[in-house]
């Protein structure tokens, strides 16, 4: 495993709010009360305000694959520069590496079908993507509110499923420990049955983005 790798993984470990998930598959991290509820709120405030569609990398002829909503949430402002900060801060990882913070709203219906966070390497968009700042390395996932049921989000391949906790953070390694891809990372943003949910995301790549 890169040095890089483990390292965020140990910083991780020795973290007595964090806890992690017990499988050989893949390196998945949990921290409850990540987030503040008052930031949480101020979050939705800004995904309400400049929400779009979502996309997909890699088209694959499925328009129900990802229906959610997405926003692009600007360092600017106070609270996702701080946001930003503390995710640097928990897992050591170079701010510089990391992708603009991302929020997204799930309506009642909506999901996103279970998939990988990483550029599929041959995908037709895996060289525009991945030209600049490499492929994607760890994910850090905010749940900010408990829509009233579903939501949940369920990792298939170890059969590991959370609840959308506000403020709970969900991190995982899209590596194995050669630094190829993990398939073992396929997740599912599980369809919303009443309520609405969001969370933002938090992407790492191998060299500095932009």
């Amino acid at each position: 495993m890169s040095s890089h790798a483990s390292s965020v993984a140990a910083r991780l470990r020795e973290d007595p709010a964090v806890q992690q998930h017990p499988s050989p598959k893949l390196e998945l991290f949990t921290r409850r009360g990540f987030l503040s509820p008052d930031d949480c709120t101020a979050l939705i405030a800004l995904i309400d305000a400049d929400r779009r569609p979502s996309t997909i990398a890699d088209p694959n002829g499925d328009a129900y694959f990802r229906t959610s909503e997405t926003c692009d949430l600007d360092s600017g402002i106070e609270v996702v520069a701080r946001l930003d900060a503390a995710i640097c801060a928990l897992s050591g990882l170079n701010p510089a590496h990391g992708e603009p913070l991302q929020g997204q709203r799930y309506a009642v219906g909506q999901e996103f079908k279970a998939h990988t966070d990483y550029f599929s390497p041959g995908g037709e968009d895996y060289d525009k993507f991945c030209a600049v700042a490499g492929q994607r390395t760890w994910t850090f996932m905010i749940y900010l509110n408990e829509p009233d049921a579903g939501g949940a989000t369920r990792f298939k391949v170890i059969g590991k499923t959370f609840q959308p906790e506000t403020g709970r953070l969900v991190a995982w390694n899209n590596r194995k420990g050669d630094g190829a891809v993990n398939a073992s990372t396929l997740h599912h943003g599980m369809k919303v049955r009443k309520g609405t949910k969001y969370v933002i995301t938090k992407w790492f790549r191998e060299r500095p983005w932009g």
